[in-house]
């Protein structure tokens, strides 16, 4: 038997039958580019067929799938998921793709989303063991790659808090890899709310500064971090607020055993999360 995406040849359609940029739909998603439109609209994009794939994974998520004719023929397997799941596919012009897009060398297809993120309360309330958050982290890139090293940790929860990059910006998407899609994410206005929240739940909080008083490698030899817990990551140029640093149990610094001066926001977040990782498994 066939699968839905077998046989089709959607590298000859007619150029006649294409969305341009001028197609009203295409005007419409191409809006998405700017936070108010996104969240207005509850809607965003996700750029290239690995993010179009893990999108397609969770149901009802996808409303529409753009794609040029070529990469719509190359990714059958997902013009076919996209069928089956009912979800429009709509072949575009390059023109138009590039519109859709922000990335220099676009990969042809782009996936229409709805919003993803879950109130705090239902992010807690499967009792996660791991939790990340992001208290004010601004760089999307930076936003997107801790997202990504918490989803491989095995995080279930990513909270982006105050003044946050919103998580659905297509630089944030893209750097996740496709874990945007893999865990509860949270968007909460008050971090300090988010940490009562958090210890309410049975977690323990943490704190990453490069001042702390407590050393990873310290909490990891006691066997501290075999409970759940919740890491707080603040941006890379001005860190977390005092308000934050004090509200958590501990204020935990990464060891520098050599001479670099500290380690970026990525980093240290990775070693932090797999430090737990390693101790709840």
């Amino acid at each position: 038997m066939r699968s839905p995406s077998q046989g089709r040849r959607l590298d000859v359609v007619p150029d006649t039958t294409l969305f341009t940029p001028r197609t009203p739909r295409v005007v419409a998603a191409r809006r998405l580019h700017r936070r108010r439109d996104r969240d207005s609209a509850g809607r965003f994009l996700a750029e290239g067929p690995q993010a179009v794939r893990e999108a397609l994974a969770v149901p009802d998520v996808v409303t529409e799938l753009f794609g040029t004719p070529g990469a719509l023929e190359r990714h059958a397997d997902l013009t076919g998921l996209a069928t089956v799941a009912g979800v429009p596919v709509s072949p575009v012009t390059d023109e138009a793709l590039a519109a859709l897009t922000d990335t220099v060398a676009p990969q042809g297809l782009v996936a229409l989303c709805r919003h993803l993120d879950v109130p705090l309360t239902q992010a807690l309330s499967g009792a996660p063991r791991l939790v990340a958050v992001l208290a004010g982290i601004r760089d999307p890139g930076n936003a997107g790659t801790v997202l990504r090293t918490a989803d491989a940790a095995g995080a279930r929860a990513v909270v982006f808090a105050g003044a946050a990059v919103d998580p659905y910006n297509g630089k944030c998407v893209r750097a996740s890899a496709g874990s945007l899609f893999h865990v509860d994410v949270v968007r909460a206005a008050d971090p300090v709310e988010v940490v009562a929240a958090l210890r309410a739940a049975g977690l323990r909080v943490l704190a990453t500064t490069g001042y702390g008083d407590t050393d990873l490698d310290d909490l990891a030899d006691a066997g501290t971090l075999a409970a759940p817990t919740a890491w707080l990551f603040g941006s890379e140029a001005h860190g977390l607020p005092e308000e934050l640093t004090a509200a958590a149990d501990a204020r935990v610094r990464v060891p520098l055993h050599g001479r670099a001066e500290s380690l970026n926001l990525a980093a240290a977040a990775a070693v932090c999360l797999y430090a737990s990782a390693r101790a709840l498994r």
